[in-house]
């Protein structure tokens, strides 16, 4: 892409959850960024793991790279985050979108923790719409993309944009929108941005769910987002994409681990303390989603 530098990505497909995890590299000065880690977990045995961070950390081993960043593009509703981890085995700080605190403050109300901090104070950094950062010599910016969640972001870094929850592969189509805080039309416009960027731009999802059971995917381009998504290519305004992504999503079911996940994304990947008794525990609210109460 002409006048940007091409970034190095390594994708980490974490098959029980369909997420990917990233590493984007500055090959010039082997800095390089981890984007969306995943902590093992177990919903039925309650067991936790680090099998997909140690993966990540002996990739970043083995190419002599050193990370400068672990970020989170948002409240993840599927996976709990391993950002808390990283953080403690490679020193980097943990960054995320300010509008997390609107998720913190909604979730805190959800699962009643009337003293957690709803601040953000659980990342080292709280990125604005807008703002500018570096990876090693790679220019990196941050889009605000609401509308999954109230905190979604999307990174561009270099020739490259992380897009999470909002698009998926061309066959995929794009982001439920139903959670707590969910819009589909913000999500339109959020698409609509992301869509604006060079036709170049290589994009990378967050989710990849197989269909048809193709084998896993991560990577398009907005070219080929405008021409194939399977929501965008067929909904030219956002009346016409609010009734079809709302009419997808009251066909779905709520993820089976947000209400596990949620409690500990948002506070940075953070387990629940021990108790006195050495055990950590998740609280589980009842009936705390409207649609299924």
């Amino acid at each position: 892409m002409t006048g940007r530098i091409r970034a190095e990505v390594r994708a980490f497909y974490d098959e029980r959850t369909s997420s990917l995890q990233y590493v984007v590299a500055d090959t010039a000065s082997g800095k390089c960024a981890i984007i969306d880690p995943v902590l093992d977990f177990d919903e039925k045995s309650g067991a936790t793991a680090t099998r997909n961070a140690e993966r990540i950390l002996s990739y970043i081993e083995e190419a002599g790279l050193s990370v400068e960043w672990i970020l989170d593009t948002h409240p993840h509703a599927d996976h709990l985050s391993a950002a808390a981890y990283l953080k403690e085995k490679t020193g980097a700080p943990t960054a995320i979108g300010e509008r997390v605190v609107d998720v913190q403050l909604l979730w805190k109300d959800i699962y009643n923790m009337p003293e957690f901090p709803a601040d953000g104070s659980q990342w080292d950094k709280l990125f604005a719409a807008g703002e500018r950062f570096s990876i090693g010599s790679l220019p990196a910016s941050v889009l605000f993309s609401p509308g999954h969640t109230l905190a979604s972001i999307t990174y561009v870094v270099g020739d490259a944009a992380f897009v999470h929850d909002t698009l998926f592969m061309p066959d995929g189509g794009t982001a439920r929108a139903d959670f707590p805080g969910g819009s589909a039309e913000r999500l339109w416009g959020s698409i609509q941005e992301i869509l604006s960027l060079p036709a170049e731009t290589r994009l990378f999802t967050g989710h990849d769910y197989q269909p048809c059971g193709r084998e896993p995917r991560w990577e398009s381009t907005v070219a080929e987002q405008k021409a194939y998504n399977t929501h965008i290519s067929r909904c030219r305004t956002a009346e016409e994409f609010v009734r079809v992504r709302e009419a997808r999503d009251r066909t779905l079911p709520m993820p089976r681990l947000i209400l596990h996940a949620l409690q500990v994304n948002m506070n940075g990947g953070r387990l629940p303390e021990p108790e006195p008794n050495g055990r950590r525990y998740l609280k589980f609210p009842l009936n705390a989603l409207d649609r299924f109460s």
